[in-house]
């Protein structure tokens, strides 16, 4: 199929690309990578009568270190964070996550800012933005706006961001000293995951002193239980309290049933994964990463 008619704008700056979108609102669509807009255009389930293409505006494009955080530009492409030197060693859970982006083709062309301002509920970096508590960094005309991921991500391919707003970049916690893990379950390699999650702990000791777990593919965003990871806090990683977990995020999930898998399949692989993943994110920070 085709997409429908529409007029194609090439900004080469943040200011100028604004402008664009207080002049279209709601008419405009922005194209980052494209590999979620350009099969909507072409089943004509998305009609803007504007594509705003971002891919000249060059600020867009870093990655970069301040004050504990690593700041990736929203058109930074997702291969190029995936070996960036800075993101292995810092942000090892986005890494990790970024290796399950469909493939390297794919990844050659996603960009970050524009996985996540899409929120696909079956993609693994709004997951990972959510266990890390990232900073969405939005432009538009009222200035500078900074969302944490509970405010950003609202429901189902929605976002906080307004028709005239932009994702300028995502500011992640560096956190090397952690134990992170990303784990997802696919039909095919690349392929949408049925259900994932990212987990993130810390010890004191034996004991778990903090822990964030955050599920993808099984709701209209990123999911997490605060009962599961209270259930690992304060304790040690045993097999009684992994098992603990896992009950609890089996019972807690409430996924949709589709073609691809069914809601009791997704509520148990989401308990497993979790169980997995709070295993190998203990194994790493107690130092065999």
């Amino acid at each position: 199929m085709k997409p429908a008619p529409f007029k194609y704008s090439a900004p080469e700056s943040v200011s100028e690309t604004l402008a664009l979108l207080r002049e279209y609102g709601q008419d405009g669509k922005l194209l980052a990578g494209g590999q979620s807009l350009v099969p909507l255009l072409n089943m004509r389930l998305a009609r803007p009568s504007v594509i705003v293409d971002l891919n000249a505006v060059r600020e867009l494009s870093y990655i970069k270190e301040d004050n504990g955080e690593v700041i990736i530009g929203a058109m930074t492409r997702q291969r190029d964070a995936e070996l960036s030197p800075v993101i292995r060693r810092k942000l090892p859970l986005l890494a990790e996550a970024l290796g399950y982006v469909g493939h390297p083709q794919i990844r050659n062309r996603g960009t970050i800012g524009g996985s996540i301002a899409h929120a696909d509920p079956s993609a693994e970096l709004p997951a990972v933005a959510a266990a890390l508590g990232a900073k969405m960094v939005v432009r538009g005309p009222k200035g500078r706006r900074v969302f944490e991921p509970e405010k950003f991500f609202l429901a189902l391919l929605t976002t906080a961001l307004g028709p005239d707003e932009l994702l300028v970049e995502v500011r992640f916690p560096a956190h090397q000293k952690m134990g992170t893990a990303f784990l997802e379950v696919a039909r095919r390699h690349g392929d949408y995951a049925l259900a994932g999650v990212a987990a993130t702990l810390s010890r004191d000791g034996d004991a778990i002193k903090d822990c964030r777990l955050a599920f993808t593919g099984v709701g209209p965003g990123p999911v997490r239980i605060a009962e599961a990871e209270a259930a690992v806090i304060g304790n040690r990683l045993t097999p009684q309290v992994l098992d603990e977990v896992r009950k609890i995020v089996t019972d807690r999930l409430d996924p949709d049933s589709d073609v691809h898998a069914s809601v009791e399949y997704r509520k148990q692989v989401g308990g497993v994964l979790a169980a997995r993943a709070l295993r190998l994110a203990g194994e790493r920070a107690a130092g065999t990463r």
